[in-house]
């Protein structure tokens, strides 16, 4: 499942750079090569997935648009590939999306309406059973 989609990428402004990313066939480039878009939100939500997987049944009921904004991030970032200048602001917003989801892991940011939480391993009372004591105050009276 794909939480951004190509127009989600062209409605933030990148349609420019996802042109000049994915047109390998035309020169100049002026076409969108779909199959490569695809591929690389495939590849972020698949990232956001193995995070989202420590704090959320999956597949979500909702996508939340912080949860878009976070895979488009991610792929713009893998369209980018080893062009990607470090402190660059796709490093930057790759950065910050990687961060989101660790917080959403821990359960430190909680999605809204995101699916059915799971309960917490562990936490609670510690008990344990053991057996009858052999040894009392009755047992060892005048002893």
């Amino acid at each position: 499942m794909s939480y951004a989609t190509k127009q989600d990428l062209i409605e933030r402004g990148w349609e420019r750079k996802l042109i000049q990313l994915t047109d390998r066939v035309n020169r100049p480039a002026t076409t969108i090569d779909d199959t490569t878009v695809a591929r690389h939100l495939a590849d972020a939500a698949s990232v956001a997935d193995s995070f989202l997987v420590k704090a959320y049944s999956l597949p979500l009921q909702t996508v939340p648009a912080s949860l878009v904004k976070v895979t488009a991030d991610i792929a713009m970032y893998y369209l980018h590939g080893d062009t990607v200048e470090k402190d660059s602001a796709i490093d930057r917003a790759h950065s910050d999306a990687l961060s989101w989801l660790q917080q959403v892991a821990r359960g430190l940011v909680v999605i809204e309406d995101a699916g059915v939480i799971p309960s917490a391993a562990g936490g609670g009372r510690v008990q344990s059973k053991g057996a009858d004591r052999v040894f009392s105050r009755d047992s060892l009276k005048g002893m």
